[in-house]
């Protein structure tokens, strides 16, 4: 099914302390489902995720986080409680009740912290190449010289997504969908300063007390590419001392990029986990 536009979602805005945040709003009914991307990306990465779920029976969204996409692009306050708040503004103003919180990556950091925050607001949590982290000092250098590379701009789609995907062209294709058409080319819907200060929390310290505090069912899906997902064992290993409940799948071959490599597997664990969550 599709809108008057053609397009399988409509567009919602929702504003929060003067930040406008962009929603792709898939509709669907049944158990509510919040799809939350990652750093430099945008909510489009969860297309076939998002269709997949709804055409399975749940109402599904997809938000642009502040900073990405069709969001505000340079918003003064890039903390974490401020995506926090943000997820939760979305929550409310699209009337979603108990939602699965779905993040990826820096995603998964804002479904896990809003999770711990607010423990009586989701009914579940799945967190996709993500988890309680620690300190990585450098982690905001290495990113800023990856941003600073990208032959920007890129003069068409399909050699965007060659350079952006790695080789993997799922992957090439989500990253190259979140990019602006300009005169000159192809340019990224983010700021680089945004995004390196987006991650000033992150690299300070790690979040195992706010993991502690989530109430909910968890399942936590790992990549195990042959560049290796970002969760190391020892991670994964007090993760699940502090939560032993923990649903945990390792995907050979995957990378840091599941939800586009293999949404129809993650899907299927999606789909698996919540058969026993209440």
């Amino acid at each position: 099914m599709t809108n008057s536009s053609g397009s399988p979602w409509s567009e919602r805005h929702v504003s929060r302390d003067g930040v406008r945040l962009s929603v792709r709003d898939w509709g669907g009914s049944g158990t509510d489902v919040l799809l939350l991307h990652g750093l430099a990306g945008h909510s489009g990465e969860w297309d076939a995720t998002a269709r997949l779920l709804r055409d399975s029976g749940h109402r599904v969204v997809a938000l642009d986080q502040r900073g990405h996409g069709a969001s505000e692009r340079r918003p003064e306050d890039v903390s974490r409680a401020a995506y926090v708040a943000d997820a939760v503004a979305v929550i409310e103003e699209l009337d979603l009740e108990r939602p699965v919180l779905i993040g990826q990556s820096l995603g998964g950091s804002t479904a896990l912290l809003t999770a711990a925050a607010h423990p009586a607001l989701p009914r579940a949590l799945v967190l996709v190449e993500a988890g309680p982290g620690g300190a990585h000092p450098g982690t905001q250098e290495q990113i800023a010289g990856w941003l600073a590379a990208w032959p920007v701009p890129f003069p068409s789609r399909e050699v965007a997504a060659a350079y952006l995907g790695g080789g993997k062209e799922p992957v090439g294709d989500g990253w190259a969908g979140g990019l602006e058409e300009r005169a000159d080319g192809l340019h990224p819907r983010f700021d680089s300063e945004v995004m390196v200060r987006s991650l000033d929390e992150n690299v300070r310290r790690a979040f195992w007390d706010e993991w502690a505090a989530v109430a909910c069912p968890v399942l936590a899906v790992l990549g195990q590419g042959e560049q290796g997902g970002i969760i190391g064992g020892d991670e994964y290993a007090e993760m699940v001392r502090l939560r032993p409940a923990l649903h945990g799948v390792s995907l050979p071959g995957a990378g840091h990029d599941v939800h586009l490599e293999r949404p129809d597997l993650l899907h299927r664990l999606v789909l698996g986990f919540l058969r026993n969550v209440s």
